[in-house]
This record gives C-alpha cells, sequence and structure tokens, in this order.
C-alpha cells in the first residue's frame, strides 16, 4: 500500500474512533457515507480498531459502539478545526436564546483548554476579526430558556405548556404540547409540536412563546422524525396559493418567494403563473403580496383575496385619519 494511502487510513480509522466516542451508536453505513468508502472498508477499519484493543461492541443491523467506560485521551485539534469554534461561537452568541448561549460559552471553554497556545492565539486573534448580527429577533426576552426547555423535552419526551401568541390572537393563550423538532427558517426559530388544543400538529414560532414550563406528563403520541413533517409528502397547514404576475414583477417576486414556499412556474401568455403552498399565515402572506399588488394577480384562494381587502380598508382608513 503507497505510504499516502496508509497516511489516509489512518486518519480515518482515528476519526471513526472519534466519532464512535461522540455518539452511542454509529451505522456502518453512516461511516461509509462520512468518509465515502465501501462497507467492507468500513468493516475491515473497525476490525483493525479492535486489533488495537479497542473495546467495540457490534450488532446486525443496529451499528458499532464502544463499551461503556472507555474513553479516548484529550483530543488534539488541527488549526483549521480549531478556527470553525470561532465561526460556531459567533453564531450561537446570536442564534440562540440566553441560557442556551450560557451552556455553549461553558462548553467552549472545556473545548479550549485543550488546544495549544499557538492555537488559542490564532482562535483569539480571528475571533477579534469576527462579527455576526442579526436583524430579527428571535426570542422574546422575558423568555431565556426556551431552546432548552424545548430540546429537554425532546430528549426526555415530556409535555410542555407554552403561553403562545399567534397572529390572529389578541392575547396570548395556553398550549399543552408534544415537540417534535426545532428549526430555523427565513431568520426565525420555529417549533414543530402535536398541540393537545387544536388536535393536530402546528409551528410555533419562538419569538411569539411568551412562557414554557416542562411537565412531568409524558408524551401521549408516537410521532414520527421532525424531517418527515417538513417533507413535501406531508405539508403542514400549508395553503395553496396561485399568483399571476407581469414578467417584470415576476423578476422581483424571486427574492423572496422561496421563504413563503414556493413551488413552480409556468408561462401564461405574457405573464407568469405562480404556485405556493406556504406555511404562513393567509395574513402573513397577504402582507407579503401587498408590495407586488398592484401589478400582481391572486388566482386564489379566495380567502387571500378577503385578507388583501381588509387590509387595504384598514390602510386607507388610517391615512384618511392622518
Amino acid at each position: 500500500m503507497p505510504a499516502d494511502e496508509s497516511i489516509k487510513r489512518f486518519e480515518r480509522i482515528v476519526a471513526i474512533l472519534i466519532q464512535l466516542q461522540s455518539k452511542r451508536v454509529v451505522r456502518a453505513q453512516e461511516l461509509a457515507e462520512r468518509f465515502d468508502v465501501s462497507l467492507r472498508t468500513v468493516y475491515r477499519d473497525i476490525r483493525s480498531l479492535e486489533s488495537a484493543g479497542v473495546p467495540i461492541a457490534g450488532e446486525a443491523g443496529v451499528g458499532y459502539s464502544l463499551v461503556e467506560g472507555y474513553r479516548l485521551p484529550p483530543v488534539v485539534f488541527t488549526r483549521e478545526e480549531a478556527f470553525t469554534f470561532v465561526a460556531a461561537e459567533k453564531l450561537m452568541q446570536k442564534f440562540v436564546d440566553e441560557s442556551l448561549g450560557r451552556h455553549f460559552q461553558s462548553a467552549m471553554f472545556k473545548i479550549k483548554s485543550v488546544l495549544k497556545d499557538e492555537q488559542k492565539d490564532r482562535v483569539e486573534t480571528v475571533r477579534a476579526s469576527v462579527r455576526v448580527t442579526r436583524s430579527e429577533k428571535l426570542f422574546n426576552k422575558d423568555v431565556p430558556d426556551v431552546l432548552g426547555v424545548l430540546f429537554e423535552a425532546i430528549a426526555e419526551k415530556k409535555q410542555v405548556v407554552l403561553l403562545y401568541q399567534s397572529v390572529e390572537a389578541e392575547a396570548p393563550n395556553e398550549r399543552s404540547i408534544e415537540p417534535v423538532g426545532i428549526f430555523h427558517q427565513n431568520n426565525n426559530w420555529y417549533l414543530l409540536a402535536y398541540c393537545h388544543l387544536r388536535k393536530d400538529y402546528r409551528q410555533f414560532r419562538a419569538d411569539r412563546i411568551y412562557g414554557i414550563r416542562l411537565t412531568e406528563d409524558p408524551f401521549a403520541l408516537q410521532h414520527e422524525s421532525l424531517d418527515y413533517f417538513l417533507s413535501r409528502d406531508y405539508p403542514i397547514s400549508k395553503k395553496r396559493v396561485r399568483l399571476l404576475a407581469g414578467k417584470n414583477a415576476a423578476r422581483f417576486l424571486k427574492w423572496d418567494r422561496k421563504h413563503f414556499g414556493f413551488v413552480s412556474e409556468k408561462e401564461a401568455g405574457d405573464k407568469v403563473e405562480m404556485l405556493f403552498e406556504s406555511d404562513y399565515t393567509i395574513n402573513g402572506f397577504a402582507r407579503w403580496y401587498l408590495m407586488f399588488a398592484d401589478q400582481v394577480d391572486i388566482l386564489e384562494p379566495e380567502e387571500l383575496k378577503d385578507e388583501v381587502n381588509e387590509l387595504v380598508t384598514r390602510i386607507s382608513e388610517r391615512i384618511g385619519k392622518g
């Protein structure tokens, strides 16, 4: 075997060992996809680790895991890996809630403690030269632990009580939910959960949560994964919208349309027909539509037309009062 191939194999085996320590169970297919090798190669690398005395437990159809209690010596990070901590730290400071941010900062101190002095200096130099800003308020300042509570609820499969204000509501109301997953989209954090009040799955925006409490009540239902619910095969509370736009207006609509559930478009004479499957409220979609209302027609649904008309009426009354 050429020397460079031997080095690559050694680095891969070490990386496999680190990954085995990072999770309770790791599937062979997962390792094959990460390192872009065959399953046969993965099996051979696992046997090499076992020959070196690493206690690996394997179960057909499940995966590999390290025997409980086995730990690696302190990890040595490459310079490039150390630099990734800078990006992670800056993003965590701006895009998570206060409580989770504190926990991450504590974890970063532990990670930095194993860096070499030269790496620490480099990381601090880069850190001082990177800034991340955000334009949206992601969380209610009076609820500093939203993500932390939700992570625990998902891990422990416990129900959560929210004090939540939807766009249509005049005041927050209490919801008992079973959290399925959390995702960041359109500059906001969203929670996907089963809502016992609505008897269905719903999305909740983090900045509209005015209170949160973890209960001791276990999930009453079995839930599919977050990926399942977010796939096109299972749209949640999505609304079908069709717009007919002049070709000039259609070009400008491209900037934001993905955020509003754009699916497809087709030419219709000298115009462009656009199809949306939007998870925005009708009110939210209507407010976006008003930016182009003089050049774009609503083909469906009727409730969107009604909402736009109502908004226009209120705007006219407000301007008239001014």
